[in-house]
């Protein structure tokens, strides 16, 4: 689904005005999507600091006065896409240094957790709750996200995924399935009746 964009032709003063007034404004809910996402502090950052580059260098794309959320929410998404695919496609790295020093320190016997994402969203959104969503595969995790924590609307999330609205129906309604079933047993134990 790829839109034709009107290019736009602002003066340095314009440029500066909407992203210091419609881009940045927006900075912590892309940095908690960015969070969700890569599940890293670090990562969210540069994910971020990426995003508003570009939105910078690209920022005849944006026209002015529609939704810089949807829109800077849309760059972030992509960007993490590219990573993740580069990523993907590199083989593991391991800072010798850091290996090292762990077994140099006094945590060599200490039990660490295989998934250190699990640690770093188990304080804002329970255990069980993040641990499931955490499970999700990233475009599942991603609608979720979208609409239940962000509030995007259904025509505003299809723009940021660029996919086609029934698609982010058909993919909002089978995560939240997905998640469901992974805490239905959670659910139990807490004391709600599956209906």
């Amino acid at each position: 689904m790829e839109e034709e964009v009107a290019r736009q032709h602002y003066t340095d003063i314009e440029k500066r005005e909407i992203f210091n007034h419609e881009f940045l404004p927006h900075i912590n809910s892309m940095y908690n999507f960015g969070y969700r996402l890569t599940l890293d502090r670090d990562d969210a950052k540069d994910l971020v600091q990426d995003t508003y580059f570009k939105a910078f260098r690209f920022i005849e794309s944006f026209q002015k006065g529609t939704n810089a959320k949807a829109w800077l929410f849309r760059i972030l998404k992509n960007s993490f896409i590219n990573d993740y695919r580069k990523k993907v496609k590199e083989p593991n790295k391991v800072d010798y240094q850091e290996v090292e020093q762990y077994y140099n320190s006094d945590d060599v016997d200490r039990q660490i957790t295989p998934d250190l994402r699990v640690d770093a969203l188990k304080d804002m959104i329970g255990d069980e709750i993040s641990n499931a969503l955490n499970a999700l595969d990233v475009d599942f995790r991603t609608v979720i996200i979208l609409c239940d924590l962000e509030g995007f609307k259904y025509e505003e999330m299809a723009k940021i995924l660029d996919i086609p609205i029934g698609t982010v129906r058909s993919r909002l309604h089978r995560a939240r399935q997905l998640l469901k079933e992974k805490l239905s047993e959670y659910a139990k134990s807490m004391g709600y009746k599956n209906s």
